[in-house]
């Protein structure tokens, strides 16, 4: 990458008065030409306390499409509008609909990793590293219905001890991820700690020292007295744990656990987004209105 494009972006983010934001799971140049990095929790919050013109989200789709919901008057763009998630194609509302007429008292709870419809017909909004604490929220007589990702659900509901509806949704990327894999990684690295999301399969939740985040891994990485971690979640996330963690060793559970959607911003995108301010990421306001309610009542909860 060359310092004339770094330049380039530098003036740009100056002239449109923008804020970049990328996910832990971006290529590392990205995270290093962006003003923030982190989990799609903290970049949320991010997105809601910026005053910035224009948010250029490095991320997939849905992520982009929160930042527009939480910051209406702000003009959200994303670097490659292909840069989609599987996992959350795997829920449309006309079938949450028809789930939610099947069970009327339900309290629905969807991932972030969710599009705005979904988000809109839901009544809480979680993320990976405070979906245990969202569903606590709800009284333990009530039903919950948690989409789409059954893994994640999964996890929660044996953290809380509550049976939860779950949606047979699921991340590819994690799901590739499998026990014989972590079972070498071990064999390799036989002092290190097994770190895992929960988007795992629960045989490899099972298999863990820790189950995390990515902002809860590094957190664990940081505080932990271990100097050699294998890690279970998408292969981006291992730059910043070994940036902030110089003197530690880390090692990816399978190198198979890579996101090819997450992987498509590039730094050229992202001074192409700002050149042309493209591509616009917009969310009808009726929709927005209702995602907002899910999205606002998980941020009250930081």
């Amino acid at each position: 990458m060359s310092d004339a494009l770094l330049d380039r972006l530098t003036e740009l983010k100056h002239d449109r008065n923008a804020v970049i934001l990328a996910h832990n799971y971006q290529q590392p140049e990205v995270q290093d030409a962006a003003d923030f990095t982190g989990d799609s929790l903290g970049l949320s919050r991010q997105a809601a306390s910026t005053d910035a013109d224009v948010i250029l989200f490095c991320g997939v789709h849905f992520m982009a499409e929160t930042a527009a919901i939480i910051c209406p008057e702000q003009t959200v763009l994303i670097p490659d509008p292909h840069a989609g998630c599987p996992m959350a194609n795997m829920v449309t509302a006309r079938e949450l609909k028809a789930k939610k007429a099947e069970h009327p008292d339900a309290a629905v709870v969807c991932y972030v990793n969710s599009t705005a419809e979904i988000k809109a017909l839901s009544d809480l909004c979680c993320t990976s590293a405070n979906a245990v604490e969202v569903i606590g929220t709800i009284p333990a007589d009530q039903p919950v219905l948690f989409v789409p990702d059954q893994s994640l659900g999964a996890w929660a509901a044996k953290q809380l001890g509550r049976d939860i509806i779950l949606w047979p949704g699921y991340c590819p990327t994690h799901h590739r991820m499998l026990p014989e894999h972590v079972e070498a990684a071990r064999k390799a690295h036989p002092d290190a700690e097994v770190v895992v999301h929960p988007e795992c399969l629960a045989d490899v939740v099972a298999m863990a020292d820790h189950v995390a985040s990515t902002s809860g891994m590094l957190r664990y990485c940081s505080e932990s007295s271990g100097t050699e971690f294998i890690i279970g979640t998408e292969t981006g996330m291992l730059y910043p744990l070994r940036n902030q963690n110089p003197d530690k060793t880390f090692y990816p559970v399978t190198e198979l656990a890579d996101c090819p959607n997450m992987k498509l911003t590039t730094v050229q995108k992202m001074v192409w987004a700002l050149e042309d301010m493209e591509h616009r990421v917009e969310v009808p306001p009726a929709v927005a209105a209702d995602a907002r309610r899910a999205i606002d009542r998980m941020l009250e909860l930081g």
